[in-house]
């Protein structure tokens, strides 16, 4: 009943109408839009590539993390301590997220004017802002990189210590542990964890808004607009291109399987 109502009668209603015209009759205008505005096209592309970079940025270095704190002769209360954080930070988005950079990151925020003060280093002047795609990416992986370590955590709990050993006794070196034993076994979950946060950051729609201001172009966004009607109101055209951003998440599920 939950799944029903939460997921397949929206998911039926988007998809139903990306294919209606304002008067309620059928047509394929919505999708055929889609590639014929460069706005649109644009947007996409902008966030199929922050959803790619902070995927694969926040897959690697959640990898990185959780062997880290998991791997044998690390104390205990470094993994409690991580994963304690982690499952706070991966849930930490939207606006309070995007003040809290800016309140830090920002062109007066905290760290910003230590930075200035301190060093006499002016961030901005030397080509950061913020306020752009590079500023989303940056902001995305404060709960990217935490997710990935909740999600890769298991898997490496099931790297045993006897293969490595076992593998030493027969003459392999770490590289070929690695190659043959290590990632063999981590790569189905480290491949769907990569295609979860890409998913993760193809649909944030709140920390981005709060952080541009509608002023960078994404999906999500353009979506928000539709329907609010801040120009004009379009909703058929918001659910055509939730039915584009079905399309490209079904394309990343299909290459996991």
């Amino acid at each position: 009943m939950y799944f029903t109502v939460f997921l397949f009668l929206p998911a039926a209603e988007v998809m139903i109408g990306a294919f209606q015209s304002p008067d309620g009759g059928y047509t394929l205008s919505n999708l055929s839009d889609l590639f014929a505005s460069e706005n649109i096209r644009h947007a996409y592309r902008q966030s199929i590539e922050i959803s790619l970079v902070t995927a694969l940025a926040g897959g690697l270095f959640g990898v990185l993390l959780s062997y880290a704190a998991i791997r044998d002769g690390s104390p205990r209360w470094v993994r409690s301590a991580f994963t304690t954080f982690s499952g706070v930070a991966a849930n930490f988005g939207g606006i309070p997220l995007a003040f809290a950079f800016i309140a830090t990151l920002g062109t007066v925020g905290i760290v910003t004017q230590f930075l200035m003060n301190a060093f006499g280093i002016d961030i901005y002047a030397n080509g950061f802002n913020l306020y752009t795609k590079t500023g989303v990416e940056l902001a995305y992986l404060y709960f990217q990189i935490p997710l990935m370590f909740l999600v890769i955590s298991p898997a490496i709990d099931g790297l045993r210590s006897e293969w490595h050993e076992a593998s030493a006794n027969l003459g392999g070196s770490s590289f070929q542990y690695w190659r043959y034993v290590g990632m063999p076994v981590l790569f189905p979950s480290l491949l769907g964890g990569v295609i979860l946060l890409f998913g993760n950051a193809f649909a944030a729609y709140a920390t981005a808004y709060g952080l541009t201001s509608s002023g960078l172009g994404l999906v999500p966004i353009l979506i928000g607009a539709d329907l609010r009607g801040d120009v004009y109101n379009n909703p058929h055209e918001g659910q055509a291109l939730a039915f584009g951003m079905f399309a490209i998440l079904a394309g990343m599920m299909l290459l996991y399987v």
